[in-house]
């Protein structure tokens, strides 16, 4: 697989893999809505320049994304920028191969020359296949999020 970060060009294919992402991960979360759901400005993520979005091509074809952005950490945490990845997908047919792990480890070492050497994901707490791949790169759980939804009376 070739590593390359992402273009103009691939706005269109990289819409519909986000609509795979969402599809994938709404049996995890009924909130997300039936249509016209959104997860990422891919342009802005684009044109950000503490941003970079990748795509993993094999055989001409982009069979993973990723991207990591450095933001701002909490004022509480000893780490003033952390790099946070997101769009982590890839091609049903191309999974089990290290793909994501290419990706993963592609973006991080991009955020390393630049001193930002904290990571962070979301992944739902059901998704165990995706839970796995994460603490194989070396992720571990921190923070659980949680909700509810009070019916209107």
């Amino acid at each position: 697989m070739q590593i390359r970060t992402a273009t103009a060009e691939d706005l269109p294919i990289l819409r519909q893999l986000e609509q795979a992402v969402i599809a994938a991960e709404r049996p995890y979360n009924q909130a997300i809505k039936p249509q016209d759901a959104r997860y990422y400005d891919l342009s802005a993520l684009l044109d950000c320049p503490d941003s970079l979005l990748v795509v993993g091509e094999q055989d001409g074809k982009i069979v993973a994304t990723g991207y990591v952005q450095h933001r701002d950490s909490k004022a509480q945490l000893v780490h003033a920028r952390h790099g946070y990845l997101g769009f982590m997908y890839v091609d049903p047919d191309y999974r089990g191969q290290g793909l994501n792990q290419a990706i993963m480890t592609h973006l991080m070492n991009w955020s390393k020359q630049q001193a930002i050497h904290d990571f962070y994901l979301d992944v739902y707490s059901d998704n165990q296949a995706a839970i796995r791949a994460y603490e194989k790169a070396g992720f571990s759980p921190c923070l659980l999020e949680m909700k509810v939804h009070l019916c209107e009376q």
